[in-house]
């Protein structure tokens, strides 16, 4: 890749800019923190596999089509 092309230039500065942090690191460090507790935590405790548990094995898009159709508003 060429020195002077838009992406070596854009990764430069990215590379550089988080090589050279001292306080973003920390910061850094606390948002993927953060992150990692409302992805894979809260979806754990608040969004149990529904589906799995309640369709029968290889029936799970038949349960769900009669899930959605037994909630639809009766016209």
């Amino acid at each position: 890749m060429k020195k002077s092309s838009f992406l070596y230039k854009a990764f430069n500065l990215y590379y550089e800019g988080f090589r050279n942090m001292t306080l973003g690191k920390t910061l850094w460090t606390v948002i993927i923190i953060k992150l990692f507790i409302i992805f894979i935590v809260i979806k754990l405790l608040f969004f149990p596999n529904f589906i799995s548990s309640n369709a029968q094995e290889g029936h799970e898009a038949d349960f769900v089509s009669q899930e959605v159709m037994s909630r639809m508003p009766k016209e």
